[in-house]
């Protein structure tokens, strides 16, 4: 134990989700945020409860809160008998009495429930890992399903939801463990008995947070309301402050964009007041990016600290005369500011925070611990002023634990529990450190950057990433014509505007390109020009038919990405 004073760390979790939900036809095309809200939410707010001394930042993007009580409300209305279907066609399966006939139906239903991670998820029930090597024959073999049960359906869609289960539910559900000792043959009353645990779940979730938050014991954040890229929305040429040679989308950057920045982030506070009963103090910009600009709006717009990468802030300082010369240690553990500026940026310590998502699942959780714990401890020991710095560490709240065993449970108790008890450790918050003596610098400016390298290259510069830029511009500059003429009611202009925000999101640009898996790459391809028609049909107009063809593949089969694309490190 040290004689000094410990040292600030604060873990942020980033939550969210892109809008799956057409608004048109009220259909979910992809089953992700009540899946991730059933596995991984509920078990993060259940490692929290269960260790009261510890503390967290959680950041919700607004549009997944939506996403979240619209589920609920869904789940709550079928399971009480109100309404007889649900929008996402894949949970509507589970409860339904009859299962699809079509034969197209049916193989996308097993297709589903094969979108697992093999050894975590599937390999570790023998009954799943059964039907799914049953199931992955039959789609190669698709002439023979006829010779299939609606059975056989019926246990692949109970097991699917079983093992998307969060470990601390499983632990706890008697329900649960009783469908998983049962095995097979499920019954009705067995799939809505698995309806009534997710109901009970997507009630409970959100207000789990919020009672953590009001007894202090968690900070709640938010993003702009559709996660878009604020910087690109503001100066698209502020992609070329860290890519100086990336070639851009035609044209004079998005048109009204600041108007469109102001919108995200006053939407983003609304909804999440809404759901939370507070207006937040601090904001994680969507995928981290920030710049100048960025920072200035947030403060304006009442925010009072952000947060975003390490190179953001390593490219910075190479262009700021005063701190040229400091050193990661000096510079990295503490926030700055801009001139002249009161809100604090906190920098992301990317080795820890990328050993948390990429690196620690196959190690021993007490291993895994006590290597983040060393290397804690070691920057606590060189600091000369531990308590006026601040390690953050930063990442993605839902995608990491299906690549740990028991969904990370071990290794998430095994880090609040010793993060907690370290005496050289205080773990904190952001607010909480602006309300200590944590060391504010300042910085002359911020090269234009997000988490991922610093830079924005992963949703722009690339072609394909460049035409989906092409197309939503040519969108937004149809809008803005038809809201100049004048002729949408207050409430149509509202669904404009809301249709747009959802074009305007970061997810389809992160996916689109050579880089990613290729049936992501497609459903991101195919569900970002159905928003972009969608917009076109609430302005009047007949959409363009390039929206009616593809235009980005992902890479050849086996090339992807590790963790499937959703996840990157921050340095290359």
């Amino acid at each position: 134990m040290s004689d000094k004073a410990p040292i600030n760390v604060v873990i942020c979790w980033h939550m969210h989700q892109p809008q799956y939900h057409d608004l048109g036809s009220g259909r979910y095309f992809q089953p992700w945020t009540y899946l991730h809200a059933i596995k991984d939410y509920v078990d993060m707010a259940a490692h929290l409860e269960q260790v009261p001394a510890a503390r967290a930042v959680v950041n919700f993007a607004p549009i997944l809160l939506e996403q979240l009580d619209d589920y609920r409300r869904q789940v709550a209305a079928f399971n009480d008998g109100t309404a007889m279907s649900i929008s996402d066609p894949l949970l509507e399966a589970l409860g339904s009495t009859v299962l699809p006939a079509d034969e197209e139906a049916r193989m996308q239903l097993i297709h589903a429930c094969l979108r697992a991670n093999q050894e975590r998820l599937i390999d570790r029930f023998p009954a799943y890992k059964l039907l799914a090597r049953v199931a992955r024959w039959m789609l190669k073999h698709p002439a023979a399903l006829g010779y299939l049960d609606d059975q056989f359906l019926i246990d692949l869609l109970v097991w699917y939801h079983l093992a998307w289960t969060g470990e601390t539910v499983r632990r706890q559900d008697l329900r649960i463990q009783r469908l998983q000792d049962k095995g097979h043959h499920f019954s009705l009353q067995d799939r809505r008995e698995l309806m009534q645990v997710i109901g009970e779940i997507l009630d409970g979730l959100l207000p789990r947070y919020r009672a953590l938050a009001e007894a202090g014991r968690l900070e709640l954040a938010f993003s702009p309301y559709a996660h878009p890229i604020v910087p690109l929305l503001l100066e698209m040429e502020s992609a070329r402050q860290a890519m100086p040679e990336a070639p851009l989308p035609d044209g004079q950057g998005y048109p009204g964009g600041e108007a469109r920045a102001v919108w995200h982030i006053r939407k983003g506070k609304e909804v999440f007041e809404r759901f939370f009963g507070f207006v937040p103090a601090g904001c994680w910009p969507s995928e981290g990016g920030v710049s100048d600009a960025t920072l200035r709006l947030l403060e304006r717009e009442g925010i009072r600290w952000a947060a975003t990468g390490e190179s953001v802030l390593r490219n910075s300082l190479q262009h700021d005369d005063q701190h040229r010369e400091d050193t990661r240690e000096t510079a990295l553990f503490q926030p700055w500011r801009l001139p002249d500026g009161e809100l604090a940026c906190f920098f992301r310590d990317d080795g820890l925070s990328d050993a948390v998502g990429f690196n620690y699942s196959d190690w021993h959780a007490d291993d895994a611990v006590a290597n983040l714990v060393h290397h804690l401890e070691n920057i606590a020991a060189a600091s000369p002023d531990p308590q006026r710095h601040v390690v953050s560490i930063i990442l993605d709240g839902e995608n990491a634990w299906e690549y740990y065993p028991e969904n990370g449970f071990y290794f998430l108790h095994a880090l609040y529990s010793q993060l907690a008890a370290h005496p050289d450790i205080n773990l904190t918050t952001f607010s909480d450190c602006l309300e200590r003596d944590v060391e504010v610098s300042e910085l002359q400016s911020l090269v234009a950057g997000s988490w991922v390298y610093g830079s924005f290259s992963t949703w722009i510069g690339d072609p394909d990433k460049n035409r989906g830029w092409d197309m939503l511009i040519e969108a937004k500059e149809a809008v803005d014509r038809v809201l100049a003429g004048g002729g949408p009611s207050p409430e149509q202009r509202e669904k404009i505007e809301l249709q747009l925000a959802i074009c305007e999101g970061s997810d389809w640009f992160w996916w689109f390109g050579d880089y990613n898996p290729s049936d992501s790459v497609q459903d991101f391809d195919s569900l970002f020009r159905l928003q972009l028609a969608n917009l076109y049909q609430l302005l009047g107009e007949t959409p363009p038919e390039y929206l009616a063809h593809a235009f980005s593949f992902g890479a050849r089969d086996g090339e992807g990405p590790a963790r499937g694309g959703v996840m990157r490190q921050g340095q290359q």
